[in-house]
């Protein structure tokens, strides 16, 4: 069989198809959103095979899509979209949510100006470092007992309000206002509850991050302005996920689903994609699983704002409230939902995975809070800690993507390749010399999230930008980094 890479057509400077006839059993093409340059990076692994494999599954409709960050995963690629249609034979697959259900960001505005902090970053930084537990397997203070455990798999976000680590408007500017309908934490297994029972609040390992931001550049001041942000203003990003308690549901869910390929009648060319009929028990299980880890990672980053307003609070003695720190918004990166679209004009209910992907909703959206309705809804997409992050916002053109983007730089060394290429003393220095104070809790997360393992923040996002299925509102360059 001729190598996949021979059928890729260019449709414009930032889409690229693959037909369903480059790989026998794809029932739909695979489009991805990329240029020229970018497209030398995903040649490096066997990510556009995954987007072929993703073609495969039953019900997907329109095509196997794949954002500009496109990387090599675990069944899907990394950056991977698909929808099925859940009336007609359509699927779910652990596959294409990911092992870190929910790993997802939110930006927090703050009214301090750079000018006024930059010779308190490094203490702030060490503050934030010392307030959030991070790492691997790290444990937090934020305790709750096994009955709490099972509220937070409900409430999501909204327990940790209840306990005063926030405000309904917190809650407000989340995406499904911080807990999605749905879960079921009798669908979660005791090792999951042993995992995740003493990581709330704690950041974690990898890149995850509490990042410190300056705004320099505005692109739309309209609604930059709606915002409440301008340059020179100081932000605050945090990504972290569902830790453990997402890691062990979707290992549970991955290995039970083995079966049911054989059980449904379903062909895959990888066992990763091992999945089920939506309407199926083991579909309807996981979900309500996979829906507890979800609701688990928005109290998880809810708890990390409040201590990280915690931390600002005694470095800048004063509260969090006189310095402005307002929730922008909190959106998800690796989960599945049922969500309405049009398919060939007709409306349809479909099971959209967002595997390294964020949602994009556009403006007038019914499910988006008033006060987003007429800019749409913000999109938070994360860089290297070297480099740029960006707020953008969802647009109608994004309804080809199933109103879905980027949601970060994308990989291009694997944290193997990177721990042997780069020296920690190094980044650091180099970092140092840019302004950039970084905080972690070993030398080999600094290695491994060294900039250069990453695609440019700014090409990727030039493309959903040119492609027109997001909109850049301001860029933020990192001042202080605290890694997992």
């Amino acid at each position: 069989m001729p190598e996949i890479w021979e059928h890729l057509e260019k449709i414009d400077d930032y889409r690229w198809r693959l037909p369903k006839g480059a790989k026998p059993g794809m029932r739909v093409d695979g489009i991805i959103y990329a240029d020229e340059k970018l497209l030398s990076d995903i040649r490096k692994d066997k990510a556009l095979d995954q987007v072929a494999n993703v073609a495969f599954l039953p019900g997907i409709v329109n095509a196997s899509l794949a954002m500009p960050d496109i990387h090599w995963g675990f069944g899907f690629p990394i950056g991977g979209v698909a929808a099925t249609d859940v009336e007609n034979d359509g699927v779910i697959s652990p596959g294409g949510v990911g092992y870190d259900i929910n790993c997802g960001v939110r930006l927090v505005r703050t009214s301090l100006r750079y000018e006024e902090i930059k010779d308190k970053i490094e203490e702030l930084a060490i503050k934030l470092f010392n307030f959030v537990p991070s790492g691997l397997g790290s444990k937090g203070e934020i305790r709750a007992s096994e009955k709490e455990e099972k509220q937070i798999m409900l409430k999501g976000s909204g327990w940790a309000v209840s306990k005063g680590y926030g405000t309904a408007e917190d809650l407000e500017a989340t995406e499904e206002n911080g807990a999605i309908a749905g879960a079921d934490p009798d669908a979660v297994s005791e090792r999951a509850y042993e995992r995740g029972k003493a990581q709330s609040g704690t950041l974690g390992s990898g890149n995850h991050f509490l990042e410190v931001q300056v705004i320099d550049q505005v692109y739309d001041a309209d609604t930059a302005d709606a915002f409440g942000l301008e340059e020179g203003q100081v932000t605050l990003m945090i990504h972290s996920g569902s830790r453990g308690f997402g890691y062990q549901i979707c290992d549970d869910y991955v290995k039970s689903m083995l079966s049911c390929p054989g059980k449904y009648g379903i062909s895959v060319p990888d066992r990763q994609l091992a999945c089920a009929p939506v309407n199926s028990p083991e579909a309807k299980r996981y979900l309500g699983a996979m829906r507890s880890a979800a609701n688990y990672a928005w109290n998880n980053r809810q708890c990390l704002m409040h201590l990280a307003r915690q931390a600002f609070e005694k470095v800048f003695n004063m509260s969090w409230q006189k310095m402005g720190m307002d929730l922008i918004y909190d959106v998800a990166h690796n989960i599945a939902k049922l969500e309405r679209h049009k398919v060939h004009g007709q409306e349809k209910l479909l099971c959209v995975h967002r595997k390294g992907a964020t949602r994009a909703f556009p403006p007038g959206h019914p499910e988006l809070p008033l006060k987003y309705q007429k800019t749409g809804q913000p999109v938070i997409i994360p860089g290297d800690m070297g480099r740029n992050s960006y707020l953008l916002v969802g647009t109608e053109k994004a309804a080809e993507t199933f109103y879905s983007t980027c949601h970060g730089a994308g990989r291009v060394k694997s944290r193997t390749a990177a721990a042997k290429a780069f020296d920690a003393n190094k980044i650091i220095s180099e970092l140092r010399a840019k302004g950039i104070y970084v905080m972690a809790s070993s030398r080999g997360t600094i290695v491994e999230e060294a900039p250069l393992a990453y695609k440019d923040i700014n090409e990727v996002v030039n493309v959903v930008q040119g492609a027109g299925i997001s909109k850049k509102v301001c860029r933020m360059r990192p001042i202080g980094v605290v890694k997992g």
